[in-house]
């Protein structure tokens, strides 16, 4: 049984390990720096679908399909999803069919990791035994939903972020010779009070340093203990904000410190300004980039923190702040 330590972190006392994970991008994911290392990359922004949102559907269930494969038919007990449309209508479309208990999830962008954290504890408490996470967003559902139709062609200023078009799934189970999970850090919500829907980095940086604060100050760990530390989309802006917060701590995040948003894209020449975002980023640099790394040996002790901004069309127009969240799961390879 999972066991607490501190005020917010717990520690997986079982062997709850990744037994495949699985990454489907878009045309201009596939175009950035880790355009290798996604499973399938679609030069269609449609995927041969006839809207959108019908797209993501797509996408989501191609990812859950490519990662059951990959498990060699492994069933399991139960799917966590999430995306960022209203009501996670893409990610439950997408295992509608499947015939598996299915839990919907919305944690904005840090529905990856909350996803990780849930099905982790499932596993180690004895409930089940084998839980599939998957989550994922696409461009152009969420500049419809949150912002303006494509076609206005709005401006977008520098900190703003260009919404993934991409999706994760992760099988976990007690099989297999995987990355194991052993902590799981649930985040709490932290309001900096920023009011601009297009610096989302700002509105979550504050809720990062919480999250992984509050993992180091329950595990007794430090930075140094990892070989990387992996942030959800905060971006340029956010990466940076998030550095400092620690600067101010006496701590140097250094080079093993990394964003998902800003490893997705090449911010010089791809026009995505500040970086990545949404429920697809971090879920596929973390199918397509991290796990295969630490399979590897690159990387044997990785923290990976996603983060979310916990805001909709409804709560920017009525003049509310954007409060942030982070997530954090410790992978660890056996060595």
């Amino acid at each position: 049984m999972a066991k607490r330590l501190g005020g917010q972190t717990l520690a997986i006392t079982d062997a709850v390990r990744v037994m495949a994970s699985a990454s489907v991008t878009g045309k201009r994911e596939g175009e950035g720096p880790l355009k290798a290392r996604f499973d399938l990359v679609s030069q269609d922004s449609y995927f041969g679908q006839d809207t959108w949102e019908k797209a993501e559907i797509f996408m989501l269930n191609r990812c859950f399909s490519l990662c059951l494969e990959k498990a060699c038919g492994t069933v399991p007990d139960c799917i966590l999803g999430g995306d960022l449309l209203n009501q996670c209508v893409s990610s439950s479309f997408a295992v509608k069919d499947s015939g598996i208990p299915y839990l919907g999830l919305y944690g904005a962008c840090s529905t990856s990791a909350e996803a990780l954290c849930m099905a982790a504890l499932l596993i180690d408490g004895g409930g089940m035994n084998n839980v599939c996470t998957l989550t994922g967003s696409h461009f152009c559902t969420a500049e419809r939903q949150y912002r303006f139709p494509l076609e206005y062609g709005s401006q977008r200023p520098p900190t703003s972020q260009w919404t993934v078009t991409g999706a994760g799934s992760v099988l976990l189970g007690r099989a297999g010779k995987g990355p194991l999970i052993t902590h799981v850090t649930p985040g709490r919500i932290v309001d900096a009070e920023i009011m601009d829907a297009n610096n989302m980095g700002a509105a979550m940086a504050p809720a990062a340093y919480d999250t992984i604060s509050a993992h180091f100050r329950d595990t007794g760990r430090d930075l140094n203990y990892y070989d990387a530390v992996f942030t959800g989309d905060l971006g340029a802006v956010g990466h940076d904000i998030l550095q400092e917060l620690f600067r101010r701590d006496g701590i140097d995040m250094g080079v093993r410190y990394m964003d998902c948003g800003v490893l997705i894209y090449d911010l010089n020449t791809q026009d995505v300004h500040s970086g990545g975002s949404g429920c697809g980023c971090s879920a596929s640099v973390l199918c397509g980039h991290i796990l295969p790394a630490m399979e590897k040996g690159i990387w044997n002790k990785v923290l990976f923190a996603a983060t979310g901004a916990l805001m909709s069309p409804v709560t920017c127009q009525q003049g509310c702040s954007i409060p942030g969240i982070c997530h954090a799961v410790t992978f660890e390879n056996e060595v």
